[in-house]
């Protein structure tokens, strides 16, 4: 894909989504873009589907929504209150975690810098960007496969990796487009450019993508 055909891309796109209807914990998360909750979501849906994240997140912020009172809550009674997400015994600690970092160093914020982001526990790129872009408004490029898969199948990036592909964005994705990216292509992936046979035939962008690594389509 030539660099300059990405604003007309997306263009498309964002008026094609708003046809979709999608509920994700990101949405969710947007709605009411707290920082604290927006860093505890990201934590709890790694490798855990949307609605049992949902419902594990509307578990624990019911009994504690800040990091003050998540502190005070045993790693015990944070496992029973965000099960059955993936891996919940450990997310369950790094949470625990988190929560008296923040208490004990940040006086209960969360930190608007990405390499403060990086060093909490339980912490990857992914959280990080999506804590700058939707909790503090800030510019970032939160990547996931979603966003790797189709960057790289549309032929605008060449990256083996989701962090190689953020930091190639982040040199030739335009600025205005940094924070919505994630939102728009994990709709998209989730829709119509899905991992194994992807729906081409009803791609709003099929004439852009260069379908690199795709080896069947419906």
């Amino acid at each position: 894909m030539e660099d300059k055909k990405i604003y007309e891309v997306i263009r498309i796109l964002q008026d094609k989504v708003q046809e979709w209807d999608f509920s994700t914990t990101l949405e969710i998360t947007e709605k009411t873009p707290d920082p604290f909750k927006v860093l505890i979501s990201c934590i709890l849906s790694a490798r855990t589907k949307d609605e049992v994240t949902r419902k594990a997140t509307e578990n624990l912020f019911s009994v504690a929504h800040t990091p003050e009172k998540m502190a005070e809550l045993s790693e015990e009674k944070i496992q029973e209150l965000i099960y059955p997400v993936g891996f919940y015994k450990n997310k369950a600690k790094n949470i625990k975690k988190v929560c008296n970092i923040l208490v004990n160093k940040y006086k209960g914020k969360v930190p608007s810098k990405l390499d403060e982001l990086l060093l909490l526990p339980g912490v990857g790129r992914k959280t990080a960007n999506l804590v700058l872009t939707i909790g503090f408004d800030k510019p970032g490029i939160c990547v996931d496969t979603h966003v790797h898969r189709i960057t790289n199948r549309w032929g605008y990036v060449k990256t083996k990796t989701p962090e190689e592909t953020e930091f190639a964005l982040r040199k030739k994705l335009p600025r205005k487009y940094w924070i919505k990216i994630n939102t728009l292509l994990v709709r998209f992936g989730q829709r119509i450019c899905q991992p194994l046979s992807p729906f081409c035939s009803k791609c709003p962008v099929e004439n852009f993508c260069e379908k690199i690594g795709v080896v069947k389509s419906r």
